[in-house]
């Protein structure tokens, strides 16, 4: 059926010139299945190095490869505000059974070490399983508290602190980037005073921040982080690889490869260089990149 009403002349004449164009159905293609674990990572700071500039993901990059995982992809295209709860790192496992999706299921880095106890059955030092967490005794698994609160404390405030700063303002600025840096007022103990007083007609904004004493705090950090590990092969003297390992490994990697302020308190020490020389190549062996 035909509309009688008919457009005027100079209204056809217009939408002539924007012709309606039909093209055939493209067919999407197939899913590739999800064969093996990926890692999704901020990227590395080369191109052919598979270690994550971020500190983040290195450190469940070492977690993997120290747990004993082999083989593992690691992909670094997907942006942040493109992983669960906009943070990386995310591990993608394939899941198996008739039906399921070829993507596979995507997990947020704390699932990541239930998904490694299935995936190592009869390992029960260092897992879920293990009350003393990979430790020898309770005393060095509450010591391993104090360390972690150190670097993920005064040494990651270090790092905050001398990061680049076109980097530092668009971590403040972009909405486009997860929140994965704390803030100085979590990272300091005690915490910063605000910008402005009491006495001051602006309401408390900002922090005052010591360059100085985060420095020197940051230097008393390594200095007995290096006394600590002495000749052993593993943090607080543990017979195979526990999460703090994991953990210094991502901080010593990143100082080393920071600003000269950083790297030189952790490069005039032989035997954290020597340490993280030799797991770097450990968490390397364990990854390739995504096909």
């Amino acid at each position: 059926m035909t509309s009688s009403i008919s457009l005027p002349q100079p209204l056809k004449s217009f939408f002539a010139l924007f012709p309606l164009q039909e093209h055939p159905y493209i067919h999407p293609h197939g899913k590739t299945p999800v064969k093996q674990p990926t890692l999704w990572i901020a990227p590395p700071r080369i191109a052919n190095d598979l270690l994550s500039r971020d500190v983040e993901c290195l450190k469940w990059q070492a977690y993997l490869a120290l747990r004993g995982l082999k083989d593992v992809s690691v992909l670094w295209s997907v942006a942040p505000s493109g992983g669960i709860d906009g943070r990386l790192p995310n591990l993608q496992v394939p899941m198996s059974g008739p039906g399921v999706d070829g993507d596979g299921e995507l997990l947020a880095a704390h699932l990541i070490p239930t998904w490694v106890d299935g995936q190592v059955p009869g390992e029960e030092r260092g897992s879920g399983n293990d009350p003393l967490e990979g430790y020898r005794d309770e005393a060095a698994r509450d010591e391993s508290r104090a360390w972690v609160s150190l670097l993920e404390g005064t040494v990651h405030a270090a790092l905050l602190l001398h990061m680049p700063q076109d980097s530092f303002w668009r971590l403040l600025l972009s909405a486009d980037l997860p929140s994965l840096q704390p803030s100085f007022q979590v990272l300091l103990n005690p915490a910063p005073a605000p910008l402005t007083g009491f006495s001051s007609l602006i309401p408390p904004y900002g922090v005052k921040v010591s360059t100085a004493n985060i420095e020197a705090q940051y230097r008393n950090g390594i200095s007995a982080l290096s006394d600590r590990l002495s000749s052993d092969k593993w943090f607080l003297g543990s017979e195979g690889p526990t999460a703090l390992d994991a953990l210094v490994f991502a901080y010593l990697h990143t100082l080393i490869h920071g600003v000269d302020v950083l790297r030189v308190e952790v490069t005039r020490r032989v035997n954290l260089v020597a340490w993280e020389l030799r797991l770097r190549s450990l968490v390397q062996a364990a990854f390739q990149p995504a096909v």
